[in-house]
């Protein structure tokens, strides 16, 4: 749970419209509830098919490109330790409810700075898991950069609202280890899709078993935002997410230097977090 402050009343790190049940309790709920559109269609993503389905037969399937998921990625055993070498380490208070560990370059994505100071490294621990995802065709040659660690706890309301990820410093590829419990990654687009006749907004729901790995790439990555609904944290969830850099940080692209420079500081480690 967040700590207390001096005063005695419980904190938070909600900014915004965000919300989590400890400032929900402060704050009251306000319109948060008025905001859901009268209609979405839901979908459900079928691994095997890579269909997405229609939950209630209103509408055909489709093909959804973008996703891999590889299933028991890592063992009981390697989630125990995971787990227990990520709790010796300090948790941040995060929006919605979330803590998180960051390990990674300072960035200011609105003005475009990134700073490797105070990044000594992607930790330990994800040297030998990194080694294990390049085994993988779809993510040859991954190299990520930036590791950040997220814990959601359903006494939290904890959520992350759907985005795009940055794509002017991270690369194609976002790969993500589930842990602890099972969870639903919800893929929308509020736009919806007007060539099937869904002229509102579209939801594809895409199940994170435990232990598992799951990547977001092209559609699925840069047209189709992401994020976890609080319902679907049933219990104590923490998660790792891996990215790349984009191509104008790889060699040939106008930042080829300073990219390299984060490369060699990430592979190195022995990061511990910002």
């Amino acid at each position: 749970m967040a700590p207390d402050r001096s005063d005695g009343a419980v904190s938070c790190a909600c900014k915004g419209i965000r919300r989590c049940l400890i400032c929900e309790e402060v704050k009251g709920k306000g319109q948060l509830e008025a905001k859901e559109p009268k209609t979405v269609h839901h979908f459900l993503y079928n691994l095997e098919t890579r269909l997405a389905v229609s939950k209630d037969a209103a509408a055909a399937s489709f093909p959804f490109p973008g996703v891999f998921l590889w299933e028991n990625f890592i063992s009981e055993e390697e989630e125990e330790n995971l787990i227990t070498t990520m709790d010796q380490d300090v948790w941040n208070e995060s929006q919605s409810g979330r803590r998180k560990q960051d390990f990674g370059p300072k960035v200011n994505f609105k003005k475009r700075k990134v700073r490797a100071g105070g990044f000594s490294g992607l930790p330990a621990l994800s040297q030998n898991l990194v080694l294990r995802m390049q085994q993988e065709a779809s993510l040859a040659g991954f190299q990520p950069v930036e590791q950040c660690n997220l814990e959601y706890h359903p006494q939290r309301g904890s959520a992350i609202d759907p985005h795009l990820d940055d794509s002017w410093l991270w690369g194609e590829r976002l790969v993500t280890i589930n842990m602890l419990s099972n969870t639903t990654l919800t893929m929308s687009l509020e736009q919806g899709l007007p060539e099937l006749g869904l002229a509102e907004e579209v939801r594809v729901a895409v199940h994170l078993p435990r232990r598992s790995l799951v990547v977001l790439y092209g559609e699925a990555r840069h047209r189709w935002k992401h994020g976890i609904q609080r319902e679907d944290v049933q219990a104590r969830r923490v998660c790792s997410t891996y990215r790349e850099l984009s191509a104008e940080f790889l060699p040939g692209g106008q930042q080829a230097e300073l990219g390299a420079q984060l490369l060699n500081v990430a592979s190195s480690f022995q990061g511990s977090p910002i």
